[in-house]
């Protein structure tokens, strides 16, 4: 059975680490890039079940990386949780607005991650 492929994005090493353990320990298939460019290049070329985006990055930030996927219609289907420390009422808003499927703030809860990555992925109930 193929696993299901989950790219990760963000520019900081320590959160990509957490990210990819937890999801890779529940048995999906990781790819992790460190910044907004790779993030669109690597989405466009693995086409993965889902995307784990930072919202401040290098290159392109979270909300240009949303922005470019969703406007090409051979991205635009991939779900996109963005995990980031941009906590502000517009950040989040404006994420969700642009096409991201659901927001998380850092720091995070493991545990919650996953619950919202399976639900994103149709393998928990909302």
């Amino acid at each position: 059975m193929q696993k299901t492929l989950i790219l990760i994005a963000d520019d900081n090493p320590l959160v990509t680490q957490l990210v990819s353990h937890r999801l890779g320990s529940r048995g999906f298939e990781v790819v992790t890039v460190g910044d907004g460019i790779q993030a669109v290049a690597a989405a466009r070329s693995l086409k993965p079940s889902l995307l784990v985006l930072d919202g401040m990055m290098p290159g392109l930030d979270g909300f240009a990386v949303i922005k470019t996927l969703k406007e090409d219609p051979e991205t635009a289907e991939i779900p996109i949780l963005m995990l980031s420390s941009l906590k502000g009422e517009k950040d989040i808003v404006g994420a969700l607005t642009a096409g991201a499927a659901d927001y998380l703030v850092k720091p995070f809860i493991p545990e919650e991650l996953i619950l919202r990555v399976k639900r994103l992925l149709g393998t928990v109930a909302a």
